[in-house]
């Protein structure tokens, strides 16, 4: 069983992105589709303290929800903030990814490199053509 640990939505694509660099590493991680199975309040609150951010910047602002339920106004507390991500886990933004080296939001994608254990283990490009890694596993500088 890896320690790796993504919480992915097969739906995005910088989630897909993501999942395929850490099997990149030849590690399978334990794949959590947080929006069949969403985190409980106690899971929520540890990644987010894990994290070092905020409920509000977890939080999706893409998307009809957000505008719908007025989360961009800033007199939502926290705690309800994470209330709002329980009751509906698309608010939560995506993919989190937890390693041995730390817990992380990964966006962009290129992100979840910094938390793998293992290196690339050879060339690697996004969906949508992007280098990120080259034959040799080493991370493209972007021009």
């Amino acid at each position: 069983m890896s320690d790796i640990t993504i919480y992915h939505n097969p739906a995005c694509g910088t989630s897909r992105n993501v999942l395929a660099m850490i099997r990149n590493t030849g590690e399978e991680p334990q794949v959590i589709e947080y929006l069949k199975t969403p985190p409980d309040r106690p899971t929520l609150e540890r990644l987010i303290a894990a994290m070092g951010i905020t409920p509000r910047e977890l939080l999706r602002k893409k998307g009809e929800r957000y505008e719908a339920l007025g989360l961009q106004s800033p007199t939502w507390t926290d705690a309800q903030i994470v209330e709002f991500m329980l009751q509906e886990p698309i608010l939560i933004e995506r993919p989190i990814v937890v390693t041995p080296l730390g817990t992380r939001l990964c966006r962009p994608s290129e992100r979840v490199l910094d938390l793998l254990p293992r290196p690339q283990q050879g060339a690697f490009a996004k969906e949508d053509g992007e280098p990120v890694v080259d034959e040799k596993g080493m991370r493209v500088a972007k021009p």
